[in-house]
């Protein structure tokens, strides 16, 4: 997989990335990178992008422990299948970039 960037500015979630949950092995890394002040949290889901009913708001999302409520640069990894990635804004005006790039075949 190629690297996949996503932005939000103010208050909100990123869309969500879908994750390629057969690769084998599994393997995200993440950064995240923030520009002004905000405060966010990396979260996932095991909700699939890809039903036909797939609603963002709808789906159940887990913010990862060492990721919440954080204001600064981080970076992390996730080793375990998920379905999608996103980070959300909890508060302040500034942008957050975040980029992930799981390990495996690259088309």
């Amino acid at each position: 997989m190629r690297a996949i960037t996503v932005s939000q500015t103010g208050v909100g979630p990123t869309v969500p990335v879908p994750m390629d949950q057969y690769q084998s092995p599994f393997n995200v890394g993440f950064g995240v990178v923030v520009s002004g002040s905000v405060t966010y949290t990396v979260q996932y889901s095991f909700d699939s992008p890809f039903t036909a009913d797939y609603d963002p708001a709808n789906a159940t999302w887990y913010g990862i422990p060492d990721l919440t409520n954080k204001n600064s640069n981080q970076s992390g990894n996730i080793a375990y299948a998920v379905a999608a990635l996103r980070l959300n804004v909890t508060a302040g005006t500034g942008t957050v970039t975040f980029t992930i790039l799981q390990s495996g075949v690259q088309g």
